[in-house]
């Protein structure tokens, strides 16, 4: 079983060999404009896109909490757009993570990762502006990921503290 490895950087930019899928968490609202997905759009158009094509057939589609876009970016490179996030504002239903969202769309992200033999690269997914704890979702990537045996990064962007 492999561990998380953990490193300061762009997760947009990972330095490695092989097959790459950058994965994050979006909200079930069909919203795109703050936080990671900024740093997707500045290097890619088509994650957002794809997304906002998803959001707007969704009737005819599988979007929802624990769904995955996967949108192939470059020869080598994906970025899995998963749906963990109900909403975007923290109220009187509390935080928008959705942790069980984010362990459905991880196991789907390892299955695809497995497909492609990916490496698997993100941010602190669920913890930014969708309120998550670190220490919930960390768990959820061990357990359908690391445990796998896919390599997983977590980047940690800006300078050393």
């Amino acid at each position: 079983m492999s561990e998380i490895s953990y490193v300061r950087g762009d997760a947009t930019a990972p330095s490695v060999k092989g097959v790459k899928m950058i994965a994050h968490v979006c909200n079930d609202l069909g919203g795109w404009g703050k936080g990671f997905v900024l740093a997707v759009s500045r290097r890619w158009p088509q994650p957002e896109a794809a997304y906002r094509a998803w959001h707007r057939d969704r009737a005819a589609n599988d979007f929802g909490l624990g769904a995955v876009q996967f949108v192939q970016v470059e020869p080598y490179v994906w970025v899995a757009n998963m749906i963990g996030q109900h909403g975007m504002r923290t109220g009187s239903k509390g935080v928008p993570v959705r942790y069980e969202a984010i362990g459905t769309a991880l196991g789907r992200v390892a299955d695809r990762a497995a497909e492609l033999d990916a490496s698997v690269h993100m941010p602190r997914i669920g913890c930014g502006l969708a309120g998550g704890k670190w220490s919930r979702v960390e768990p959820l990537i061990s357990d359908r990921l690391t445990r796998r045996g896919i390599p997983v990064t977590v980047y940690d962007h800006g300078d050393a503290a």
